[in-house]
């Protein structure tokens, strides 16, 4: 494993047992991807995504889709199972940026530290929700980027949310009935 990998957190039997379901999960098995570690506290998760029969492209290289599919669910759910039941967290959007071709295995470390909470917090007590972007790089055992991925999660209050979607929801059902 690259050195830019290890860390002194410690894996929790539930954190590895959650692991290992996503890791058999079928739409995240056929994106090639593996995830090697899972924190305890859900702060940091390692990836790997090797060139193999079911990632290479036409041309030999990682296929960019799955750099981008392994790279999906995970700062929304680290997010959700480390803010707690009263929070609100989804995938918004994600972009991707390739740098080089990956002709090798690829890693990804996601990392939520200290200050992303506080930040999170802050801003969702004081308004209600927030959009935060991501920034996950895949990178090789010599930690060259081969491709950038920016995804934003929303994040919100879980009673903020619920009257935000009622109010969604009866401004689309005044609209439908032609109420103005």
């Amino acid at each position: 494993m690259p050195p830019f990998l290890q860390t002194p957190k410690k894996e929790s039997f539930a954190t590895w047992r959650f692991r290992t379901l996503m890791n058999w999960y079928p739409m995240y098995f056929g994106s090639g991807g593996k995830i090697l570690f899972w924190a305890a506290d859900h702060t940091e998760v390692h990836l790997r995504l090797r060139l193999n029969i079911w990632t290479y492209n036409y041309v030999g290289t990682i296929f960019g889709g799955s750099m981008f599919s392994a790279s999906d669910p995970f700062y929304m759910l680290m997010l959700f199972k480390a803010l707690g039941p009263q929070y609100v967290v989804w995938d918004k959007s994600a972009s991707i940026r390739f740098r080089k071709p990956g002709k090798e295995t690829l890693y990804a470390k996601y990392v939520l530290a200290d200050n992303d909470f506080k930040e999170i917090k802050a801003t969702v007590a004081e308004k209600g929700e927030v959009t935060r972007p991501f920034l996950i790089q895949w990178v090789d055992k010599n930690e060259i980027v081969h491709a950038e991925i920016e995804r934003l999660c929303y994040i919100a209050d879980k009673e903020h949310y619920r009257q935000k979607k009622g109010e969604s929801q009866s401004a689309k059902l005044e609209f439908k009935r032609g109420v103005k």
